[in-house]
């Protein structure tokens, strides 16, 4: 393997497989950082009753990483669609969480869920510290809990994990400072990317390693969360919480394109570019947004300008 790339991806929701899925297909030794901050659904329900980490976003890498078409990755991703305690629940959830429960380990149970799934790479925790994120809204209201951040009414100015600075898994770590390119993003600004940042030793690490460090930039904003925001106001926010340097921004070019009516793009014209460019990256914009879901990256373009990039 001596001779293989390596690749590391950060973030969390449903940005970060999509990610994954482009590294692999590049032929990278792929690990995925993944947030521990998630408390809603299926995952939440988990932690409040069981005190396991929440397995959500982890399954959806795990998967991601999987070879596809196995019947053992759709299981993973069946959803109990009713029954007392089990409707809303993922089968790969309960899996990690029976693992955990087992092995009195989470890390050691995401590893063995991955060796069931036969992944082709890594998917680690970026803390396993049980952390709660905080948030401050532009007016000023405090909102405690990554569900209710996410359903905020007003843009969020600011987010903090408690504890404030949990360690960060020491793979993590590993994988971050030994990678060639780590690509941060796309997910949900504040709720998915930044609460990887917040985790003491992975700002750091970035800092340090000498890897090309990428952003993926949204391709729409979100009703509160964001609302309002351009390109280079996503890369202040992830700059203002620890982002030492992106070498490179890929955003969707909305010089070239036309918004859909049902989203609120993330402008990334002209002068927002030049904006970034004196912030010290470098940007590529193209046609990146997926036209049947326009809240999200066209899982085929992005990944023809990921290639482009690492």
């Amino acid at each position: 393997m001596s001779g293989v790339r390596k690749a590391v991806a950060i973030g969390g929701g449903t940005g970060l497989p999509l990610v994954l899925s482009c590294l692999v297909s590049a032929g990278f030794e792929t690990s995925a950082v993944v947030t521990m901050a998630d408390d809603g659904g299926s995952s939440g329900r988990l932690r409040a009753e069981l005190g396991v980490l929440p397995p959500g976003d982890i399954r959806n890498c795990l998967v991601a990483l999987a070879p596809s078409g196995e019947i053992l990755a759709q299981l993973f991703q069946y959803r109990f669609p009713r029954g007392e305690g089990l409707a809303g629940h993922a089968l790969g959830n309960l899996i990690i969480a029976a693992l955990a429960d087992m092995t009195g380990d989470f890390a050691r149970a995401v590893q063995m869920a991955g060796e069931l799934l036969q992944v082709r790479g890594r998917v680690l925790p970026s803390t396993l510290a049980d952390v709660t994120l905080h948030a401050e809204t532009t007016s000023g209201e405090r909102v405690s809990g990554q569900a209710r951040v996410a359903r905020a009414p007003a843009r969020i100015a600011r987010v903090t994990l408690e504890p404030a600075r949990p360690p960060a898994y020491a793979p993590a770590l590993d994988a971050i400072r030994e990678a060639d390119v780590v690509i941060v993003g796309p997910g949900s600004l504040y709720t998915s990317v930044i609460p990887n940042l917040l985790v003491d030793g992975i700002p750091e690490a970035l800092r340090d390693s000498a890897s090309r460090v990428v952003y993926v930039c949204n391709v729409a904003n979100q009703r509160g969360e964001t609302h309002g925001m351009d390109a280079a106001d996503h890369l202040q926010a992830l700059v203002d919480h620890g982002l030492a340097r992106a070498d490179v921004v890929v955003v969707h070019d909305t010089d070239t394109t036309s918004p859909a009516a049902e989203v609120e793009p993330v402008d990334a014209g002209a002068a927002v570019r030049t904006r970034i460019q004196t912030m010290g990256a470098e940007v590529l914009a193209a046609d990146v947004v997926d036209a049947s879901n326009p809240r999200h990256h066209d899982p085929a373009l992005l990944c023809a300008v990921l290639r482009r990039v690492v």
